[in-house]
């Protein structure tokens, strides 16, 4: 998810400045691998671990971020807008809710659960067992 967000930079000359989540940045620590070993030059792409009151909240106040794009909580989202605000910096944010689901009545209902986990969980490396069956 995090080329999502950082490759549409790059990709228009930007440099990018990276803070993973504390729960997953081990695979941003490996793309900034990658990134090194294809050529891409140093300081284009910067990772920063910490936690996010240490690194995301100075991060999206800094005056010499030009635009912060943030996927999480609702509340964290909320404070990266108010702090962001005074600049009119933009802001991207995907907040809430995770993977909603509208079924209908005549829904394959095995299917529907296969579908929605498929959906939920492709991206985040846990492999989904078929025709999971809820009882």
């Amino acid at each position: 998810m995090a080329t999502w967000k950082v490759a549409p930079a790059l990709a228009a000359g930007c440099t990018a400045v990276l803070k993973p989540s504390e729960l997953a940045s081990v695979t941003c620590l490996e793309l900034a691998d990658i990134c090194k070993e294809v050529g891409l030059p140093s300081g284009v792409l910067n990772i920063v671990t910490r936690l996010g009151p240490d690194a995301g909240a100075p991060l999206s106040a800094h005056p010499d971020v030009d635009k912060v794009a943030f996927t999480g909580s609702f509340e964290t989202g909320k404070k990266i807008m108010a702090s962001a605000a005074p600049m009119v910096k933009p802001v991207t944010l995907e907040l809430g809710g995770k993977s909603p689901i509208v079924v209908f009545d005549d829904v394959d209902i095995d299917k529907a659960v296969e579908w929605t986990l498929f959906g939920c969980f492709w991206t985040n490396g846990i492999t989904i067992q078929p025709h999971v069956a809820f009882g």
